[in-house]
């Protein structure tokens, strides 16, 4: 038997809006070709060793979210886009949406003029933009909500109320928390949020078709003067989100449009737990469903090579 040799892995790590981004550009493993639902199947069921190495420490950390680069699947799309963190994988991750667009840019494959590129995720397409003001734009899955103020008794916060929405994964968004959104309370902020989240699997309460509600979205009143609304976000391995989180955001846009708070075209601005700020709008679909637009700024932070060692005993990252 041939020993296994050192993979060489090469990315380009940006953040959005202070979360980060790993970009795979080569070294993955072959996941054959197909849809980005039919490859994350064969990721996920055949190489996820492959995912905790390139998130997971040593070589990345708890808030790391990685985003397999491969071919589309339809010669019309620029690119195709498998999200994954550190305990799984994500149906679609906007702040990761826009860190690729920026990792485009800085490759020379898309310009700041404008023109929209369609990515083909598990969950959908979504397009980009690279504005001549070096943001991008990302125009997300259809998104909306399917419960509203639903009540949890939670172990330790009492009771919480809040709405159940997708915005390309399943956020349960509650208003009325009584907690200080402040950065430097995260610890208090991530046991109540988690303190949620299992309020709701011990309720049965989820998503679509049983989907498990993974992203907790906790609103407050904004900080910085050009914002509306505040959050903290605690991601599904227990991580808070650092940007405002653009899927969020578009929950947040579909609720805010289904009670009548937000005009088709209005400007929301979504400040995050650190003060960093996305802005967004909605387009509406007629169906219960709004098309969100989110924009951020990210920034290439570094370009290296992960190398996985044949005789590394966390060759697959350190995984508990």
């Amino acid at each position: 038997m041939q020993p296994t040799p050192t993979v060489k892995v090469q990315v380009l790590d940006s953040h959005t809006e202070g979360e980060p981004t790993r970009v795979v550009l080569d070294g993955a493993p072959d996941l054959g070709e197909g849809t980005a639902a039919e490859r994350l199947r064969v990721f996920r069921e055949r190489f996820d060793g492959f995912r905790s190495a390139v998130c997971n420490e040593p070589r990345g950390f708890d808030a790391m979210v990685g985003a397999l680069l491969l071919p589309p699947a339809d010669p019309a799309a620029l690119a195709q886009v498998i999200f994954f963190n550190n305990v799984g994988y994500l149906g679609m991750c906007v702040h990761g949406t826009v860190g690729l667009g920026v990792t485009l840019r800085h490759l020379g494959k898309i310009q700041p003029d404008g023109t929209q590129h369609t990515i083909e995720t598990p969950v959908g397409n979504v397009r980009i933009e690279a504005r001549e003001d070096g943001s991008i734009a990302v125009e997300n899955v259809p998104s909306y909500r399917t419960a509203h103020r639903v009540t949890v008794e939670t172990e330790h916060h009492g009771r919480m109320t809040g709405d159940v929405a997708w915005g390309g994964n399943w956020f349960f968004l509650v208003d009325d928390h009584g907690q200080d959104l402040d950065a430097r309370r995260l610890r208090a902020l991530t046991d109540c949020a988690a303190d949620v989240r299992r309020a709701l699997v011990r309720q049965g309460i989820t998503g679509t078709d049983g989907a498990e509600i993974d992203h907790i979205e906790l609103f407050g009143p904004p900080r910085r003067a050009d914002a509306d609304s505040r959050n903290f976000v605690l991601c599904p391995g227990l991580e808070y989100d650092r940007s405002p989180c653009g899927t969020g955001t578009s929950a947040k846009l579909a609720c805010l449009f289904a009670d009548g708070k937000l005009a088709e075209s209005a400007e929301w601005r979504q400040e995050s737990i650190i003060g960093s700020r996305f802005t967004g709008h909605v387009k509406d679909l007629g169906d219960g469903r709004v098309l969100p637009i989110v924009a951020g700024h990210a920034h290439v932070i570094a370009e290296s090579t992960l190398l996985l060692g044949a005789d590394d005993p966390f060759r697959e990252g350190i995984r508990l």
